[in-house]
């Protein structure tokens, strides 16, 4: 474009400062193009208006076809100085529309298959069309199929169903409602039915919508889980069937397990011995999250006894998490230091204490003391290191300067 070209000031988008291509007006009166405020809005999740600071209390964008038509004549005048005609935008699915889809996709499985298929093809246009379905009452209507079809043999309706209901990527607040609904045991339910026996992709996907939902539960909600949950989504993370499955997996154990008697139960559903496996798994550890949030849950679940036994049964327990220190990420280094402190205090035995020698520990211990690492987590080494000093420091095992610097 010609630089001598002034570019009219409404015309340029608020947000990207390019002109918009289709300008939309939001319930603030201000206009942005569509696909610059759809980022703002659903992309970035925030519900202020950019320009006013004013909350956006409507999620409809209306369409300014005024300014577009000045816009696209203005282009048409200066398409000689290298200005591109800006074309015509289609028209964005509405509410009334999807609602009749719905309504018609009640009289027969065959309309309701259409239906699901139809629903895909419009959430994959924009994000503009997957708040359009939120306001339509898609989701309820998706984990009402799910609920329902969730026991079948062939499960295929409700596959489909559990796909677009994680590609929606529903707000907190249709979540908080497929949660508080009369049927909302049903959704959760449904969700470990299909983990526990659904077919690969659907496992997966019912692992990351439980993880979605179970962010935005209240504690009680929290507390009251059954086993099964527990039971499940061990399994999912013994049986690895992808990594964002395990990751969503183990995401879910660090929100439930500081609640009630959580801890207890992912104990007694196998995820001690699964997550020492899981961080034996070279391709688990190369990303940092996984193994920190691991690490979250092995401190949250060797605060019970129960929990500190089941490590303790694990073989490679110790070697496993003494791997971890200082090698992943401070907050790793300071849930492995936690994990010790738990043992060490409670478990302590003769037996226990050699071990934790020869393998290493008590040298990352002191390691965290010399290098820059939380003063929190220090406190805690230096707390470990003394609390056995008896036994360690005076250890032919002990290099000569680590007994020069032994804590006092």
């Amino acid at each position: 474009m010609d630089q001598e070209i002034e570019i009219p000031p409404f015309f340029l988008c608020p947000i990207s400062l390019e002109i918009m291509k289709d300008p939309v007006i939001v319930s603030t009166g201000i206009t942005y193009d569509r696909d610059s405020i759809e980022k703002w809005l659903f992309s970035s999740k925030k519900n202020s208006c950019p320009v006013t600071k004013q909350d956006i209390i409507e999620a409809d964008l209306t369409p300014n076809h005024t300014l577009r038509r000045l816009i696209q004549s203005w282009c048409t005048l200066y398409a000689s100085y290298g200005v591109e005609r800006i074309p015509t935008p289609r028209r964005p699915i509405c509410k009334a529309e999807i609602e009749k889809l719905i309504k018609d996709s009640a009289s027969s499985h065959k309309n309701q298959v259409k239906c699901l298929k139809r629903l895909r093809h419009i959430v994959s246009e924009n994000a503009t069309n997957k708040r359009c379905l939120e306001v339509a009452g898609v989701p309820e209507f998706l984990a009402t199929i799910i609920s329902n079809n969730g026991f079948d043999s062939s499960m295929s309706l409700s596959d489909e169903a559990l796909s677009l209901l994680y590609h929606l990527e529903s707000s907190e607040a249709v979540l908080k409602n497929l949660l508080n609904n009369k049927k909302g045991d049903d959704i959760i339910k449904s969700l470990i039915k299909i983990m526990q026996r659904g077919i690969y992709e659907s496992r997966a996907y019912a692992t990351l919508l439980l993880k979605n939902i179970l962010e935005v539960a209240e504690p009680m909600q929290i507390m009251t889980l059954k086993p099964s949950v527990f039971t499940e989504v061990v399994q999912i993370l013994d049986d690895r069937i992808s990594h964002k499955a395990t990751k969503a997996a183990m995401h879910v154990l660090v929100t439930i397990c500081p609640w009630g008697r959580n801890r207890h139960k992912a104990v007694e559903a196998g995820a001690i011995s699964v997550i020492i496996e899981l961080l034996m798994d070279e391709s688990f550890s190369s990303d940092r999250r996984g193994p920190e949030m691991a690490m979250v849950v092995l401190d949250m679940l060797c605060q019970c006894a129960e929990g500190r036994a089941e490590f303790l049964n694990h073989g490679a327990a110790i070697a496993v998490v003494c791997k971890k220190i200082l090698r992943v990420s401070q907050t790793a280094s300071d849930r492995a230091v936690r994990v010790f402190l738990s043992v060490g205090r409670f478990c302590a035995t003769p037996a226990l204490l050699q071990e934790m020698l020869q393998l290493g520990v008590v040298e990352k211990l002191f390691l965290v003391l010399q290098v820059s690492c939380g003063s929190k987590t220090k406190e805690k080494a230096k707390e470990l290191l003394k609390l056995h000093a008896r036994v360690w420091k005076d250890s032919p095992c002990l290099p000569r300067n680590m007994i020069l610097a032994y804590p006092s």
